[in-house]
């Protein structure tokens, strides 16, 4: 069985990492989604496994201790990550699995899992970034340049990544996307030890 593709999808807060992704399984829905551990009780309505992981914090203390993480962090005193485990169980049933992040995230994924599809969502520009932080109406303006500042800064980080698509439409970044996935399952990286097992398959014949 081939193994699935980790898809890394990441970019500055308000890009629309989110409805993109949110597109992006309605159009693919094979495509799986990476769900995170965190240590924050679960809202009404959210269920261990499908919205998150839950755990105490002594359980993901542990996970951090056995490298069973591909990134974590804490925010808001609760803390947030990748569980290693989920990730390559799903890559090794054959499905591609994504997972939408923060940049800071992304990277600390690549520097364990350097094989995955690293894509940076990019904003038509700047000013339109803007209005769609200042479009949410829950930040003032101070918080508004400071996430503007984060943004320039992380933006500089994309030669980390394989592949930049702009959010200009959703529909349309989203099937750039898919044509991405379909590209990298092609890659001959992918069947050459196949192709191995064939001529020695073949030798022995």
């Amino acid at each position: 069985m081939t193994k699935g593709l980790l898809i890394v999808l990441s970019g500055p807060s308000g890009v629309g990492k989110g409805t993109v992704c949110s597109v992006l399984r309605h159009k693919q829905s094979d495509l799986v989604y990476s769900v995170s551990a965190t240590t924050r009780k679960p809202r009404q309505g959210e269920i261990d496994g499908i919205n998150y992981f839950f755990k105490s914090r002594e359980q993901f203390q542990d996970m951090i201790a056995r490298d069973a993480l591909l990134e974590y962090a804490e925010y808001v005193g609760n803390y947030y990550g990748t569980p290693r485990d989920f990730v390559e169980r799903t890559l090794e049933s054959g499905k591609d699995i994504i997972l939408e992040i923060e940049v800071k995230g992304a990277l600390m994924v690549k520097e364990k899992f350097p094989e995955g599809v690293f894509i940076f969502l990019v904003p038509p520009s700047l000013d339109e970034l803007k209005q769609r932080i200042t479009g949410r109406g829950t930040e003032n303006a101070d918080v508004i340049d400071h996430r503007m500042s984060v943004a320039v800064e992380e933006m500089s980080l994309i030669r980390y990544y394989d592949y930049a698509v702009v959010n200009d439409q959703v529909d349309t970044a989203a099937h750039r996307i898919q044509s991405i996935i379909v590209a990298e399952h092609c890659r001959k990286d992918r069947f050459i030890a196949e192709i191995q097992t064939m001529q020695e398959a073949s030798e022995k014949a």
